[in-house]
């Protein structure tokens, strides 16, 4: 008995600092990061940011020496330290790597690889939005104090040793930020790009105009913001987004691999438009500035050849000021225009967008009409309509409202949001798979995930913040992760140690009951 003590004593020993090896590997290595990476594991020690730290980058690609730059601008600010950039070579210790690697192809666009020891960081990417992406995996790794707004004085700056190999299961994951119902500046809209982009999410889809306002400058129909951008919901002064403004907006996100999707709704949500160009409207109804939340009243005339006159000039100069891919037209709940004039609208507007080098994103309504070759839809309510777009040959970006609609309540007591579609916890956004959401939509046939945030409710920043987190980064998860390495007991852990983050980046979020937080 006593001759085994010691025995007992080692196992114990041993058992409590695996214990406390676990529990420091949750709390800044891998078991924190969101979203989950394709593949990880985790070394032993530690890398530790000091004096002597340097960032090398070993190419003398320009964008790989802006990210170099901008990965020091993050660190200096919170750890008082001082981090150069060299291109110089020499020995590895003490410097974070960057380095694109043109062999490595299975990376794709966005891939990368994290490499963590005692002596060195190291990320390598084939092209240069992966080292983005790593860069912020390894702020994640770091302790969240770093998201904070001024220095620190606690002395640990280490980052956990930790291998991470990590690819994106969707090309097109986003977020829709509705800027018509009620409007948000400049600076509101760099900071939603920033929130986004720090879960890897590559696409911010806006909502530019509705029958609340029109929210961009278009020079040739200048009564569109004169008029139609005057008010917004419940009546307040509304604004609009010179072009100036909006491709500064534009330039920001693209700094952040964020691609910009201008939405101009259309034939239906057009009062603004109507009202500041009256002849868009065919019927006898006269309209006025709108500031209510009913929807479905309005439509563009759909046999008058001026409607397309005009909208030839909207996307000319919208397609001119976005260098993304893509414009969306809309064409959701047109409850007033007949079937007949929708078809023939959208088969119109589709080769206006084409002809000025953009491919057609629309709500899952536009599979009515003949759709396009490289049209996308994006399925919001109606499966048989995207049932029929996928039959048509176009992709699915999916945006269930049931699972991705940000602005509908966490639950009844919520003190924002809508429940028209549902009552939508952390948890019931985040379990749910795109490839098996809808019958006849199989995974081949989907571009990727979107999660709109309409604004009915939403007056200011805070509101947003309040609306989107928790519930985003699971939804940057699923469209990052994919189904088979995702499981909510797992996430929710991961997403409880990621509450002092949130807090550090004075996030607004939504404290849920259904989630632990650390």
């Amino acid at each position: 008995m006593l001759q085994s003590m010691p025995i007992r004593l080692l196992v114990t020993a041993a058992l409590l600092t695996a214990i406390a090896c676990k529990n420091r590997q949750d709390a800044h290595g891998v078991g924190v990061l969101i979203p989950k990476p394709m593949e990880s594991s985790t070394g032993i020690g530690a890398f530790r940011l000091d004096g002597n730290t340097t960032i090398q980058v070993d190419t003398s690609h320009d964008e790989a020496m802006r990210l170099a730059s901008h990965l020091s601008s993050v660190l200096e600010p919170v750890t008082g330290l001082k981090i150069p950039v060299t291109t110089a070579q020499g020995d590895s210790t003490g410097r974070i790597w960057l380095t694109l690697d043109a062999t490595d192809t299975s990376l794709g666009q966005e891939g990368y690889v994290l490499h963590v020891d005692e002596h060195q960081v190291h990320i390598s990417a084939h092209e240069p939005a992966g080292i983005f992406y790593g860069i912020q995996t390894l702020r994640q790794l770091l302790p969240a104090w770093i998201e904070g707004t001024a220095p620190t004085q606690i002395e640990t700056r280490e980052i956990q040793a930790v291998h991470i190999r990590d690819n994106p299961e969707y090309a097109y994951r986003g977020s829709m930020l509705d800027v018509a119902r009620h409007f948000f500046a400049v600076d509101d809209v760099k900071r939603y790009v920033d929130l986004i982009s720090t879960y890897k999410m590559n696409i911010l889809h806006l909502h530019l105009t509705d029958d609340q306002g029109w929210r961009i400058e278009i020079k040739s129909r200048p009564k569109l913001t004169e008029v139609g951008g005057s008010t917004q919901v419940g009546g307040g002064k509304g604004g609009f987004y010179t072009q100036e403004q909006y491709a500064d907006i534009v330039r920001y996100a693209a700094e952040r691999y964020v691609t910009v999707i201008p939405e101009v709704d259309m034939p239906g949500h057009t009062n603004a438009a109507i009202v500041s160009y009256p002849w868009l409207n065919c019927r006898d109804t006269v309209h006025t500035l709108y500031s209510g939340t009913e929807v479905g009243f309005s439509t563009f005339c759909a046999k008058n050849d001026s409607t397309y006159a005009l909208i030839d000039d909207v996307v000319r100069e919208l397609a001119a000021l976005t260098p993304g891919p893509w414009l969306h037209i809309g064409g959701d709940e047109s409850h007033v225009t007949l079937p007949e004039d929708y078809v023939t609208f959208v088969n119109r507007v589709q080769p206006i967008v084409t002809k000025y080098g953009k491919k057609v994103i629309g709500w899952d309504e536009i599979a009515n009409a003949d759709l396009q070759p490289n049209t996308t839809v994006q399925f919001w309510a109606d499966v048989p309509n995207t049932q029929m777009a996928v039959k048509k040959g176009a992709k699915v970006i999916m945006s269930p409202a049931r699972k991705t609609y940000l602005d509908m309540q966490y639950d009844s007591t919520t003190r924002l949001g809508l429940h028209w579609a549902a009552f939508i916890e952390v948890d019931d956004a985040y379990n749910w798979d795109p490839a098996s959401y809808t019958e006849g939509v199989s995974r081949q046939d989907i571009l990727g995930v979107e999660a709109p945030l309409w604004t009915e409710t939403i007056v200011k920043m805070d509101d947003i913040e309040y609306m989107v987190f928790p519930r985003l980064p699971g939804i940057a998860e699923i469209g990052w992760t994919g189904g088979a390495g995702r499981d909510w007991t797992e996430y929710r852990e991961r997403l409880a140690r990621h509450g002092s983050r949130l807090k550090a980046m004075g996030i607004d979020y939504y404290p849920s009951k259904r989630v632990n937080w650390k």
